[in-house]
C-alpha cells in the first residue's frame, strides 16, 4: 500500500492511530543505541582465548627480535605474512600499525598534508583542494576532509560501486581533486560491493593531480553474512597500469578480534611505502609487537580467519534477519521506507520518504532510542534529500532490537504522513 494513494482524511486518521501507538513509548524509559557498528558481547567473547595464548616462549620472533622491546618498526614478519596472504598483497609493501586502521588513515592523510608525497607539493600549500566522497558514506572519513578544509564532492553510490563516469570526468580535468574515500566491500552504510569493472577503472583512470590518492578502507574484507563476495584486487590491477602508489590500502582485525586491541595495516606501492617507512621514523619506535604475536598465534592463517568469521556471522546474522523482518512487518506503506539487505558488513541502510529522516530520528531520540545523527552518512551532515538513515544492528541485544525497530517504523510513518499532508497544503 502507498501512503500517497490515500485520501487526505485517511492520512489524518492513520496519523492519529500512529501517534496513539507512539505515546506508550514516552513512559517506557528506554535507553537504547543503534547508532554505531560495534561488536556485541557474544562476538567479543569468541576471542577470549587471546588473553592466554602467549607464554614466555613466544617472546622471540622468527627473525630473532624480542617482542617485549623496541624495534621492528614496520611489524613482525609473521604478522605481515598473515595479512599478505589474507589480502593478497606483497609482504614488503605492508606495514603493521596499532589497534586502529582509522588512526593509520588519519596519519597517512596528515603526512601528505604536511610533507606532500613523492616530490609533490604538500597539500597544506595548495589552494582550494577537493575530495571525492561516495554517498551515502562513512562519516568518520568525511570528518577528516572537513577538518582539513577540503571541499567534499558527493559521488552517487550504485549497487556496483561509485559513479565511475562522474569520477573519471572530474579527476581527468581538475588537479585540485586529491583523492577519494572508498569502502569497497560491503560499503558503509549501504553494504554495496564494488564490481570488477569499478575496481579496474579506479586503478587505471587518468588523474590531473599526480598526488591523487585512493584511500581504500577494506574494513569488511572477511565480514560475510549471507553470500561471500570476492573483491577484485585493486593493488594487482593498479600494477598493470603503473599506479600502485596511488593506492593507500587499509585493513584491520577490529571487527575480527577486539576493536580496542586490534592489529591494523597500511599497504601501498614501492615508492609510497618506502616514503611512509621513512616518515614513520618521526613518529614511532615500534607498535605493539606483543599484540601482533598474539594475533598471529590466534588467527593462524587466512583459512582459520574465514572459519572464525563464519562463527561471527552466526552471531550477527539473526540480528540482520530480525531487522529486515521487522521492517517488512511494521512498515504499512511501501512508499515511506525503502532499504537494502546486504550480504555482509555491519549496517542496514534505509531511505525514508524525502524530507523525513531528521524528523523520524528526532522522534526516536525523544523516547530514548538513539539512531545515527541526521545526515551522518553525507559530508557536512547535509543529506540533500533528508532520507538516509544508517541502522547498526550488531551491538544491541535481540530484545532491544525488538523494541527499537518497531518504534523506528512508527516514527518513519509519522514523519512520512506529516510530510505528505504538508505537501497537500494541510497543517500538521
Amino acid at each position: 500500500m502507498r501512503a500517497q494513494d490515500l485520501t487526505t482524511q485517511q492520512l489524518k486518521d492513520k496519523l492519529a492511530q500512529l501517534w496513539a501507538a507512539y505515546e506508550p513509548y514516552r513512559t517506557m524509559g528506554l535507553d537504547l543505541n543503534v547508532s554505531r557498528g560495534l561488536p556485541c558481547t557474544q562476538q567479543l567473547e569468541l576471542n577470549m582465548e587471546m588473553f592466554h595464548i602467549l607464554d614466555e616462549e613466544d617472546c622471540i620472533s622468527e627473525e630473532g627480535a624480542d617482542i617485549r622491546n623496541y624495534g621492528v618498526m614496520y611489524g613482525l614478519v609473521e604478522c605481515r605474512r598473515l595479512f599478505s596472504e589474507l589480502l593478497n598483497l606483497p609482504i614488503d609493501n605492508i606495514i603493521i600499525g596499532g589497534n586502529s586502521s582509522f588512526n593509520l588513515i588519519y596519519d597517512a592523510f596528515c603526512r601528505i598534508w604536511c610533507f606532500g608525497t613523492l616530490g609533490n607539493e604538500p597539500w597544506c600549500r595548495q589552494k582550494n583542494l577537493k575530495f571525492l566522497c561516495p554517498v551515502p558514506g562513512y562519516d568518520c572519513h568525511f570528518r577528516i576532509t572537513e577538518a582539513f578544509g577540503f571541499e567534499m564532492i558527493n559521488i552517487p553510490m550504485h549497487e556496483d560501486g561509485p559513479d565511475m563516469d562522474m569520477i573519471e570526468r572530474l579527476v581527468a580535468d581538475d588537479p585540485t581533486i586529491k583523492g577519494i574515500w572508498c569502502v569497497p566491500l560491503y560499503s558503509n552504510p549501504q553494504g554495496y560491493c564494488y564490481s570488477d569493472e569499478v575496481v579496474t577503472r579506479l586503478a587505471k583512470m587518468k588523474t590531473a593531480a599526480p598526488d591523487f590518492r585512493i584511500f581504500w578502507d577494506n574494513a569488511y574484507v572477511v565480514h560475510h553474512l549471507y553470500k561471500e563476495h570476492t573483491l577484485k584486487n585493486i593493488y594487482t590491477e593498479a600494477e598493470k597500469y603503473g599506479n600502485t602508489d596511488r593506492i593507500l590500502y587499509f585493513a584491520s582485525t577490529a571487527k575480527i578480534t577486539f576493536p580496542g586491541a586490534a592489529v591494523s595495516v597500511i599497504a601501498s606501492g614501492d615508492r609510497s611505502i618506502a616514503e611512509i617507512k621513512e616518515q614513520l621514523k618521526l613518529q614511532i619506535f615500534s607498535h605493539d609487537k606483543i599484540n601482533q604475536m598474539r594475533h598471529v598465534k590466534y588467527l593462524k592463517s587466512p583459512e582459520h580467519i574465514k572459519e572464525h568469521m563464519r562463527q561471527v556471522a552466526e552471531i550477527i546474522r539473526p540480528r540482520f534477519d530480525l531487522v529486515d523482518g521487522l521492517l517488512h512487518e511494521k512498515m504499512e506503506f511501501e512508499d515511506l521506507l525503502t532499504w537494502f539487505k546486504p550480504d555482509g558488513g555491519y549496517f542496514i541502510t534505509v531511505d525514508t520518504y524525502p524530507g523525513c529522516a531528521a524528523r523520524a530520528l528526532e522522534l526516536t531520540k525523544a523516547v530514548g532510542v538513539m539512531m545515527a545523527e541526521p545526515g551522518a552518512t553525507y559530508p557536512y551532515h547535509k543529506d540533500p534529500n533528508d532520507t538516509n538513515v544508517r541502522l547498526a544492528p550488531t551491538k544491541p541485544a535481540i530484545e532491544e532490537l525488538e523494541l527499537a525497530i518497531p518504534l523506528f517504523c512508527l516514527c518513519v510513518q509519522i514523519a512520512g504522513i506529516e510530510q505528505i499532508l504538508r505537501e497537500r497544503g494541510e497543517q500538521v
